[in-house]
């Protein structure tokens, strides 16, 4: 299981490159970028873009949560990198509709994100008990 920074020694995390969730979060965002390579090119600035940003988005939150110390402000930027998921997922799903991804493309996309989904909720959840441990006594 993923830990904040104070954790590391226990848990071998010594830098955000470590964490599963940014690795998932940067393979992600490589299938993004080439799955929709394959868009209409008058795309390039639309939903192009936004399935790129937001794919961006999550490996950089993680990153960037982690540099800021863990604990708290941790966990609200993991929480941005699922909300920035989210609007993957949703963005993706409109390029399927409109029939710009199909076939094997999709699954990998969907099937990254689902995974790269449970692995944001579990890391939630941990830094949520961590939080509540060091309010206690």
């Amino acid at each position: 299981m993923e830990t904040v920074r104070g954790e590391s020694a226990k848990s071998g995390v010594k830098s955000y490159r470590d964490l599963v969730a940014w690795q998932k979060g940067m393979d992600l965002t490589v299938h993004v970028y080439q799955a929709t390579t394959h868009f209409p090119a008058g795309e390039r600035f639309g939903l192009m873009a936004q399935m790129r940003r937001a794919a961006v988005s999550v490996p950089a939150n993680i990153a960037e949560g982690f540099g800021r110390g863990g604990g708290a402000d941790f966990r609200r930027f993991v929480l941005m990198a699922r909300g920035s998921l989210f609007e993957l997922q949703t963005h993706g799903e409109l390029a399927r509709r409109l029939g710009w991804l199909k076939g094997k493309t999709l699954t990998l996309l969907r099937q990254g994100s689902q995974e790269l989904d449970a692995i944001l909720t579990g890391l939630i959840r941990s830094l949520g008990k961590a939080k509540e441990a060091e309010r206690l006594p």
